[in-house]
């Protein structure tokens, strides 16, 4: 999904006295009460170290027609932190001998347009595919004529928004996206896009003869016991503990913000803060293959081409990198209707943080990330010091 996806969040780190785990709690506390105000959509917030939560909080409201507060265990919309998941599923798949990383897309889906140059697996994982995103898909009348964008109106039977307007089926939308050419030709630079992780969903389907949300319930989620997350597939389905989305109109005024797309792959899945405490564990205890420890280590190597990225490093759905105390960080974030969502794990510390927003409108929520991020460095640092 469209997001804030790669932006690294990066500032340096606050400096204060040493924290206890009940003064980070105040601390995490103060500052979200500073920006979500109590009968308006907010955040719930997990700060994780050494396999447990040492701060579990909602802020805010998660409905705001029946009043009911996010206590953090609310399920929500991840947008773009759902393409680990969607990595986890085709490495699964590849570990099993049915993928081969290094072959071209068209080896499995045969249906797709022929592009201008060989695009495989590895490079959509690792986004040097050369594929491009949503903006390459139109709705303006004449652009049959240009290569890089496909007329959606003839599909929608109208002018269709990415939005919460209109709606199309995950077999509609493919159908549209196995026609768009490349953006730049494979293998030359990294460019983010959410059309290849969609492509990886189905790509799943193809190989394992199931739906993505059906191939991961079955090979990620029930193994691990992570019952309250799912690829949500379906535009109906009643979701237990919904978080709501929201955002502000032009009145300030706020409305409801519920996106009625509902493809998976690059987002789509549904979780909350157990089932990421969970995830979060599995990177440090992993259980998944006959070979776990090795698989694990092989998901958080890069899949960049480093030549075409000398400078992006992003493995299997998360982007690689250091704070500027050079602290090691596995990220990614992700923004749609509705929701503003970014998990990040620091492995020297065994820390992690799990933010999950359903107001999209409020500009100081990115700021307060960025301070409960870095007191909570700072507080693991002190306690382990």
């Amino acid at each position: 999904m469209k997001c804030i996806c790669w932006i690294m969040l990066i500032t340096s780190i606050i400096s204060s006295a040493p924290l206890s785990v009940a003064a980070l709690n105040d601390k995490i506390d103060s500052i979200m009460n500073e920006v979500v105000e109590s009968n308006a959509p907010g955040c719930n917030v997990g700060i994780i170290h050494q396999g447990k939560y040492i701060h579990k909080s909602g802020y805010g409201l998660s409905n705001l027609e029946l009043e009911t507060p996010l206590d953090g265990s609310q399920v929500h919309r991840m947008g773009s932190v759902s393409k680990q998941f969607t990595a986890m599923a085709v490495q699964l798949l590849a570990n099993e001998g049915k993928i081969d990383l290094d072959a071209d897309i068209h080896t499995y889906l045969p249906e797709l347009r022929a592009y201008e140059g060989k695009v495989t697996v590895r490079a959509m994982l690792g986004h040097f595919s050369g594929m491009g995103d949503y903006d390459l898909i139109t709705t303006a009348p004449g652009d049959e004529a240009n290569e890089k964008s496909v007329n959606l109106t003839s599909v929608a039977g109208g002018p269709f928004r990415l939005g919460n307007e209109d709606y199309l089926t995950i077999r509609e939308f493919y159908d549209v996206v196995s026609t768009v050419s490349l953006a730049i030709p494979p293998e030359q630079e990294f460019q983010y896009s959410n059309l290849a992780y969609f492509l990886l969903s189905i790509l799943v389907e193809k190989v394992s003869g199931q739906s993505l949300r059906d191939y991961s319930e079955q090979a990620i989620f029930k193994p691990l016991g992570m019952t309250s997350t799912f690829f949500s597939d379906d535009p109906v389905e009643i979701v237990n503990n919904r978080a709501y989305g929201y955002t502000r109109n032009s009145a300030g005024e706020y409305v409801t913000d519920m996106t009625n797309l509902f493809w998976v792959g690059d987002g789509g899945l549904h979780t909350n803060l157990d089932d990421m405490l969970i995830w979060n564990n599995h990177f440090y205890q992993p259980k998944l293959t006959a070979q776990p420890a090795q698989f694990m280590a092989m998901f958080n190597t890069p899949n960049s081409n480093f030549e075409a990225a000398p400078n992006v490093f992003y493995a299997n759905g998360q982007f690689v990198g250091t704070q500027k105390n050079s602290l090691e960080v596995f990220s990614h974030s992700g923004g749609w209707l509705g929701t503003y969502t970014y998990f990040a794990r620091y492995p020297e510390l065994n820390l992690s943080l799990a933010w999950m927003c359903n107001d999209v409108s409020n500009d100081a929520l990115n700021d307060a990330l960025n301070k409960v991020r870095d007191v909570a460095i700072k507080s693991v640092q002190n306690i382990q010091n």
